[in-house]
């Protein structure tokens, strides 16, 4: 089942005045594109988190060894690969609306090269990544096993970079139920498979990477299967041709910004996790920190994906030439975004008092919870925000202007807030949230003044001259230039 484009008469009668007769179908199209969307990322998430928690019952140096490699090789490979492959939200979710549907193929491929050749280098650092750990200063023995995991995970980053492709191809057609049952057999195949190579044939953290590894081509297999066999791509079909070269760099151009914008994004909680490392009493603000992340973590699976269906919407309706329905969308993401966010952030403060006995039974860990709720709850809410807007950006080929944002909303306010209100002004841990909570404030207002400013006409003319610009005068797809 697809979603259908709204057509461009729909809306023109009704540009200044968006009415519930219009908003509500459109939060229904959200809906249906943003909670299979939820469900299938979940799914590839958790392969990674069972496999960390198998390891965690083998030793505490390797449960040790694997987190460290885990954060490792998030921040330097698999943030990589997703941020460039977000490009493919603007060219195929264009694409795909302007009925240039041979394009999703080409851009597909292309990105599938692009993105398995940037696999190389990737996996030659990680296989440095016990001698790097030992000269950071690292434990030798956590050095070595993180190095293990690191090396083991490496045939995990080629089915990654086409499974990346895959989704958003998917997804640019409003695809996902195929998607979503991948997801999730992949995620079944990978519990007993991962149990076996941990515990069975007794591989340790290694068994762990290469289960995941496996798990992922399982996916990636499975969905090729479907693609390569399914009627619903007959005319998207992915093939190969000289085609694919001419697009690489059309895809470039917008693959590095993308991973700019996602990585800044990614790399500023680290940062202050490693940050909370060197504050008075370490191992407590690590543990409170780390658990703080945790909370946000398990919901940002939820506003990226209204996020991801905001920037399929508005790429297709405005690879359609229909500019106040891509407005509508918009509208409708945020609006429904936001009322998750209240219910979840109020049920989060309502619970603020026993959270941390989820976590630790530590009484001093269960009051900085506490402490850290009304932090946490301000996060999820600009977080929801931002990732609607974001997909938005990414749906009109903002790329590049959302790294500018990342950029100076995080590295020029938000971490050197942090430093400051941790570290000069003694806030400690609350004070690298209150700066990490200013940049994302920061980040949110700039996006959303970009967005309320924007020339819809404008960028739908844009976006059909992106996709048709390379379309020869003899296609017939260029019959539909208007």
């Amino acid at each position: 089942m697809e979603v259908p484009l709204l057509t461009e008469n729909t809306h023109e009668s009704n540009r200044a005045f968006p009415t519930w007769d219009l908003i509500g179908p459109e939060m229904k199209r959200i809906c249906y594109l943003a909670i299979p969307l939820g469900v299938a990322s979940v799914s590839q998430y958790l392969m990674r988190v069972t496999a960390m928690m198998m390891v965690g019952h083998l030793s505490e140096l390797q449960l040790a060894g694997t987190s460290i490699a885990t954060s490792i090789t998030n921040v330097t490979g698999f943030s990589l690969l997703f941020g460039m492959s977000t490009a493919l939200e603007t060219l195929c979710g264009q694409a795909y609306g302007a009925r240039v549907y041979h394009k999703l193929g080409i851009y597909t491929n292309a990105a599938i090269v692009s993105l398995v050749l940037a696999c190389i280098p990737i996996s030659i650092l990680w296989i440095f990544i016990e001698k790097l750990l030992v000269l950071m200063g690292q434990d030798p023995m956590i050095s070595a096993e993180a190095g293990r995991y690191a090396i083991w995970l490496i045939p995990t980053l080629f089915p990654s970079a086409i499974l990346q492709a895959l989704v958003r191809y998917l997804q640019s057609q409003s695809l996902i139920y195929p998607m979503l049952l991948s997801s999730v057999a992949a995620l079944l195949f990978h519990v007993p498979v991962c149990w076996a190579l941990v515990f069975y044939f007794k591989l340790g953290n290694a068994g762990a990477a290469l289960a995941i590894g496996l798990s992922y081509w399982f996916n990636v297999i499975l969905l090729l299967m479907y693609v390569m066999s399914a009627a619903a791509f007959e005319k998207t079909r992915i093939h190969f041709s000289k085609d694919v070269f001419l697009s690489t760099w059309e895809f470039f151009k917008l693959a590095v910004p993308s991973a700019v914008m996602v990585c800044l994004q990614w790399w500023t909680y680290e940062i202050v996790i490693l940050l909370s490392g060197l504050l008075p009493n370490p191992q407590l603000e690590t543990s409170v920190q780390s658990i703080c992340l945790l909370i946000a973590s398990l919901h940002y699976y939820v506003p990226y994906s209204f996020g991801a269906a905001a920037s399929t919407r508005v790429s297709n309706e405005l690879g359609a030439g229909n500019p106040s329905a891509a407005t509508m969308a918009v509208l409708a993401a945020i609006t429904i975004s936001m009322a998750e966010v209240i219910i979840a952030s109020g049920v989060l403060f309502g619970c603020r008092n026993i959270l941390g006995y989820a976590f630790s039974d530590e009484i001093e860990v269960v009051n900085y919870l506490m402490k850290m709720s009304p932090l946490i709850c301000l996060m999820l809410i600009m977080d929801a925000i931002q990732r609607v807007l974001s997909g938005v950006a990414r749906g009109c080929g903002w790329q590049q202007i959302g790294a500018y944002v990342n950029f100076g909303a995080y590295y020029l306010v938000g971490i050197p807030l942090a430093i400051v209100l941790g570290f000069v002004i003694h806030l400690k841990g609350p004070g690298l949230w209150i700066g990490l909570n200013a940049g994302s404030v920061v980040q949110t207002t700039i996006y959303g003044l970009v967005t309320c400013f924007t020339n819809w006409e404008k960028q739908a003319n844009s976006a059909r001259a992106r996709v048709f610009g390379a379309v020869s005068p003899t296609d017939d797809e260029s019959k539909l230039v208007p």
